[in-house]
């Protein structure tokens, strides 16, 4: 197994605060054995290679709870618009002409992309994900997949829940663990209470957790309400579809009652503040649903909704964003930074990422800080939330392997990948409108 020795200024979100200004951090294989001030690591621990980053910010990697990242295709092709008109008269007629390739590298720029801005580990949903299994194998990151399934129609939904259960099947588990596959209901309005109860009987049976949309908008709320007299969380609890490891995307309408029924189930919220902005959906309950103990990471949602995958940017925006709704006081940028790291692990299920210490998984990231923006250095927190940009990621590691050294990729062509998104979006696009 291969050694190394980290030497940086080191946070390893184990405590607001713990922070080593001349830290090191020992690397077995794919699990990290020591983290503490520089030349304290166990004297017969004999590395294969030093890295000296004396003037980065080591911290464990990024979790995105929530993206769509073939979505990446779609980046600026349908901007300023409601959330419903946005799908249903752009995303979805542009989706519906996707190929399995335009899967595959629209996925692989959304690695790109999220390796240089820190992200390890992602949550996404959406079509032909095996797709995005492949591009993920071969990048070396982390994922979560779900198949985005709508309900509406009962063979489209029956052959969707299949697919779902295939990749399960097929890639579950993979990659020496990095993989893991949910089932993904879309969301209440667009899957009925029949279906759902199919695909919480499948996810028992496999022993799946769900990814699912939940109480976006108003006018969400509204359909729901006509539908069924209640709210969208009330209702998936009365569809049976809680109780098992459930990841709940967005939630920016919820009471206090249904914070309280998040909590009962061990849902996970994935927050998406800049996509809720943008599409003008709306501002959750962050602090409150913290206060009452619920697990709650970040996530970008899809390029075409935000429209990048910075999540630097994002906790930014999520901080920012509840200060402008209630007090400067709420979100304090390490608390973003925990949502991020350990409440993105939460979220997922993941015990052993989100923090760097003995025994986590060695998913680690720096962050170059010899630069203007960082300076004077008052606060490091303060910093990675309010000053830094995924630009600024130097250095990424997955399960103990480098993947981005120097802000080089070592696992991508980044050039190819870039000019057959180029092509291949443009091609979809010219289709759409010439059909339309």
């Amino acid at each position: 197994m291969t050694k190394y020795l980290i030497r940086a200024m080191v946070l390893p979100m184990t405590g607001p605060d713990d922070f080593y200004e001349n830290g090191e951090i020992a690397v077995v294989g794919d699990s990290i054995v020591f983290v503490g001030e520089r030349g304290s690591a166990p004297p017969d621990f004999v590395p294969d290679r030093i890295f000296d980053l004396k003037n980065d910010v080591v911290m464990p990697g990024l979790i995105n709870t929530h993206t769509h990242a073939a979505m990446t295709m779609l980046r600026g092709y349908a901007d300023d618009m409601p959330l419903m008109p946005w799908l249903e008269e752009k995303v979805w007629p542009f989706e519906a002409r996707m190929n399995s390739e335009d899967m595959y590298w629209g996925s692989a720029l959304a690695l790109c992309e999220m390796i240089r801005s820190g992200t390890t580990t992602m949550v996404d949903m959406y079509i032909k994900e095996e797709e995005t299994a492949r591009a993920v194998l071969e990048t070396g990151t982390r994922a979560l997949l779900s198949r985005g399934m709508t309900g509406l129609d009962r063979k489209a939904a029956s052959v969707a829940l299949q697919e779902n259960i295939e990749l399960f099947n097929n890639y579950h588990d993979a990659g020496q663990g990095r993989l893991k596959v949910l089932l993904g209901p879309h969301a209440p309005y667009t899957c009925p209470g029949e279906f759902l109860q199919t695909v919480k009987q499948e996810a028992d049976r496999l022993g799946a957790g769900i990814h699912i949309h939940v109480a976006e908008t108003k006018a969400e709320l509204a359909t729901i309400k006509e539908r069924y007299g209640t709210t969208p969380l009330r209702w998936l609890e009365d569809q049976g579809l809680f109780g098992g490891h459930l990841i709940a995307a967005h939630c920016v309408y919820l009471d206090e009652g249904e914070l309280d029924i998040l909590k009962q189930y061990k849902i996970g919220v994935a927050h998406n503040a800049e996509s809720n902005m943008k599409l003008n959906s709306g501002t959750a309950l962050i602090p409150r649903m913290l206060e009452k103990g619920i697990s709650v990471g970040l996530g970008t949602d899809g390029a075409s909704s935000n429209n990048d995958l910075d999540m630097f940017g994002e906790m930014r925006s999520a901080s920012f964003q509840q200060k402008l709704v209630g007090s400067p006081e709420d979100l304090k940028a390490y608390e973003v930074l925990d949502m991020a790291t350990n409440g993105g692990a939460r979220v997922t299920g993941l015990k052993k990422l989100g923090r760097l210490a003995p025994g986590y998984k060695a998913d680690l990231i720096s962050i170059d800080f010899e630069q203007p923006h960082f300076y004077p250095r008052f606060s490091i927190p303060s910093h990675l939330v309010y000053c830094a940009r995924g630009g600024d990621v130097r250095t990424v590691m997955v399960d103990g392997k480098i993947i981005m050294e120097d802000r080089r990729l070592l696992t991508l062509d980044e050039r190819r990948i870039c000019l057959e998104v180029e092509k291949r979006a443009k091609r979809i696009a010219f289709k759409v409108f010439n059909e339309n």
